[in-house]
């Protein structure tokens, strides 16, 4: 008993003094760190690029960067000519006469000397070929590619401008710059009418001669054209991040599961060596990107303010993100993967943007919504709720009422479906089940159906000629089918531009002169000409403007925050379908302090009227702006 009374009493003092000792020890790492924090000294954390060659800028990241006096490059190249950006970043441009062999590099002070734990290599640019032969023809906006070895030392192109002086396209506006080869664009317009050899310059004075070729400016019509390319889309399954590791990206050689997506190889190395974007989601982001582990960030948190992060104007912001700004991260991606961290946001998608030449003139694609779901409708299962009518034979079943001009186009031009789900099974047929589009359901692998790699497909319908169009007038249009729910149906139209960058031309028919704005008044009144009988009107139209007002598309802009608009007569007795307020799908908001309405009265019982009655916008809280064909 005695013994045993002892032993558990050793054990307690044991116990106690071994807790006293840990939680010194504790307090002992923690004064160190405390002292480790203030004053962390001297030392290279990393270095960008690790290869250079002579008058190459080197950015070195580290601490204690303060008091350093000289930058000792391999082969004892010291260098006292350099920048102190701060006390952790020394910029620099690489000496003449580095070792070949590489080494590493070393920052003194006065008192202290730190070397890098990188080694620093030396380049040797070759070029092997080109794109373009001698003697033929280089165009005004043409993109030349060279080929070749450490092609990142090349810093500018020396072409003759139209007046036949040389001028230096600089590294900054080359189209693409990598190792193995670096796409360059002959200017547009100026450049010299005639056959030279251009020449290619390193930051260590070496020069490359380019092929003899016959240079012209470009033709009027060609245009360059900014291609989005997306790497991945959100479909709605990540919400808001709040300091949460959803937001994970993996390369597929190292997947874990952990990910949100796992990113092709060749996009993946696409995105540790050229510029890519985010759209990101929130009033007030604020955005680190890190990797999986949380190890290393990619720079300080990015909030508004950043030059990186660019407000859209409608709820998002564009982020422009360049991994290789961070070596020590660019290390780690492969293993620790890349992850979108912080608060405030989401990432609604990430992609590639860039600009490709088009010949002919510049023409842009414009959705035109007929119908979008609001939510209220979900997976179809078979069922009958996604019916569509047109007004002739609206018998309130249907999902949506289709005005008549629309439904003319649905029947004779290709629409599109927006379809969300991971197997559909899509039926498109008629509200009586009488009559089934291509005479078939559509599946994933169907021609029709294109993937859109976040979760949705669309849908390319053309009912033209299908004996389900003798049957939609009376039967209606019915989606069905199973596992998925219907998004949007819409049209694209093609606007052309006229070349340039002058975009979708616009034809306005009317401004406003000072009139006051619209209060249930009858102040924007409109009639053909020689129709105003008692002068009421503030605009009379020639008979040209007042048929084309009566038989195609126009459009109202107006001065707003919260319009009410309607379209009438003068007489207030025919109305063009309902008030226009903002979430009506032809009412757009140009996050400008305007709307513009998008306006077809053709086939309404409204054009009946006009003629005689004018036409009338009315309603409340707008000014009327202008009004305009495209």
């Amino acid at each position: 008993m005695i013994t045993k009374k002892y032993s558990g009493l050793l054990i307690s003092l044991s116990f106690i003094i071994c807790h006293l000792a840990f939680s010194m020890m504790l307090a002992s790492c923690a004064e160190d760190d405390d002292n480790g924090s203030a004053n962390v000294g001297l030392g290279i954390k990393t270095f960008f690029p690790t290869k250079v060659v002579a008058n190459q800028p080197v950015t070195i990241n580290g601490s204690g960067f303060n008091d350093v006096t000289e930058i000792e490059f391999p082969n004892g190249v010291k260098v006292t000519n350099f920048e102190i950006v701060s006390d952790d970043m020394i910029r620099v441009n690489a000496p003449s006469g580095i070792s070949q062999a590489g080494g590493k590099l070393i920052v003194r002070t006065a008192a202290n000397t730190a070397e890098s734990l990188q080694t620093m290599t030396v380049g040797n640019t070759q070029v092997s070929g080109f794109s373009k032969q001698p003697g033929e023809t280089a165009s005004g906006g043409e993109l030349i590619t060279v080929y070749g070895t450490d092609l990142e030392f090349i810093n500018g192109v020396e072409l003759l401008d139209a007046d036949s002086v040389p001028q230096l396209i600089d590294h900054k506006d080359f189209y693409r710059k990598g190792t193995s080869n670096l796409i360059f664009r002959v200017p547009q317009k100026n450049i010299y009418k005639g056959t030279f050899v251009g020449i290619l310059h390193t930051y260590d004075g070496k020069s490359f001669l380019l092929p003899e070729l016959a240079y012209e400016p470009g033709a009027n019509e060609g245009h360059w054209e900014t291609v989005k390319t997306t790497i991945w889309k959100n479909d709605g399954q990540l919400g808001e991040i709040n300091w949460s590791s959803d937001y994970r990206f993996a390369p597929a050689s190292n997947s874990t599961g952990e990910e949100c997506y796992t990113v092709p190889l060749d996009v993946w190395e696409k995105m540790k060596s050229e510029t890519f974007y985010a759209t990101i989601k929130g009033a007030s982001p604020q955005i680190r990107i890190t990797t999986g582990w949380w190890s290393t960030n990619l720079s300080d948190d990015i909030m508004p303010g950043n030059e990186l992060l660019t407000d859209n104007g409608d709820g998002t912001w564009t982020l422009e993100i360049n991994l290789s700004a961070s070596a020590d991260l660019l290390s780690l991606l492969d293993a620790q993967h890349l992850l979108f961290t912080g608060s405030g946001y989401t990432v609604e998608e990430l992609y590639f943007s860039g600009e490709e030449w088009f010949d002919g003139p510049e023409t842009e694609e414009v959705k035109v919504p007929v119908w979008t779901n609001g939510g209220t409708l979900g997976e179809i299962n078979w069922g009958s709720d996604y019916r569509f009518a047109p007004e002739s034979n609206s018998t309130g079943e249907e999902c949506y009422t289709v005005p008549m001009d629309v439904w003319k186009r649905l029947k004779t031009e290709t629409f599109y479906a927006t379809i969300k789900g991971a197997n559909p099974q899509i039926r498109v047929t008629s509200g009586w089940w009488s009559a089934t589009w291509t005479g078939d359901d559509i599946f994933p692998g169907n021609e029709l159906l294109a993937d859109n790699g976040d979760g949705t497909w669309t849908l390319t319908i053309n009912l033209a000629g299908d004996p389900l169009l003798d049957v939609l007038d009376a039967q209606h249009l019915l989606f069905t089918g199973g596992n998925y729910t219907l998004e949007e149906i819409y049209f694209i139209e093609l606007v052309d531009g006229g070349g340039g960058d002058s975009g979708p031309t616009e034809t306005v028919f009317w401004e406003n002169s000072g009139f006051s704005p619209v209060s249930w008044s009858g102040t924007y009144r409109f009639a053909l000409e020689g129709h105003d009988y008692s002068n009421e009107c503030i605009g009379e139209f020639p008979q040209d403007v007042w048929d084309k007002i009566k038989t195609t598309t126009f459009y109202l802009v107006v001065e707003a925050t919260d319009p009410q608009i309607r379209v009438t007569n003068g007489w207030w007795d025919v109305q063009w379908k309902s008030d226009f307020q903002p979430g009506n799908e032809l009412l757009t908001d140009n996050y400008d302090g305007t709307w513009t309405l998008e306006i077809n009265i053709d086939g309404d019982p409204l054009v009946d009227t006009i003629d005689e009655k004018h036409i009338l916008f009315t309603g409340d809280r707008f000014t009327p702006v202008k009004l305009y064909f495209k």
